[in-house]
């Protein structure tokens, strides 16, 4: 499987959809948590993924900087349940790592807090006490 970049212009409207549903089976039925997910941020991001034909199995954003010097962001990291345990999220990640550090010198995320672990091994550090974003802990890591 190769890794798809394409930014919100170039995805077809069938990844678009595959995007959202994938996104909606994750973080909203997965973990019970209700949130806007179409935030505005899609259409300046640059979408990773890796697909099984037409089926998204792992994705990720990288959204550009706001402004000079700001940082770069990842966001909405997920593998679907079926393909868990075969190292995608972590390969993804690498190369949005690598995406990110082409837009801005800082990246930052909002790591859910049982994922810390995770996005440490990938060179992140915790830089904020516990908080919560659609009453789920998370931390906000930064590399």
């Amino acid at each position: 499987m190769e890794i798809q970049i394409k930014t919100y212009a170039e995805l077809t409207t069938v990844e678009l959809y595959e995007i959202l549903r994938c996104r909606a089976e994750v973080f909203v039925v997965g973990q019970n948590c209700v949130y806007q997910d179409l935030d505005g941020k899609d259409e300046h991001s640059l979408h990773l993924f890796l697909a099984d034909g037409s089926e998204i199995l792992s994705y990720l954003r990288v959204i550009a900087p706001p402004s000079a010097g700001a940082p770069a962001s990842i966001g909405r990291v997920l593998t679907v349940e079926r393909a868990r345990r075969r190292g995608l999220s972590r390969r993804l990640m690498q190369r949005g790592i690598e995406v990110a550090k082409t837009l801005a010198d800082t990246i930052e995320i909002d790591a859910q807090a049982y994922l810390v672990d995770f996005y440490r091994s990938l060179g992140f550090a915790v830089c904020s006490d516990e908080y919560l974003i659609d009453r789920l802990p998370h931390f906000r890591m930064k590399m």
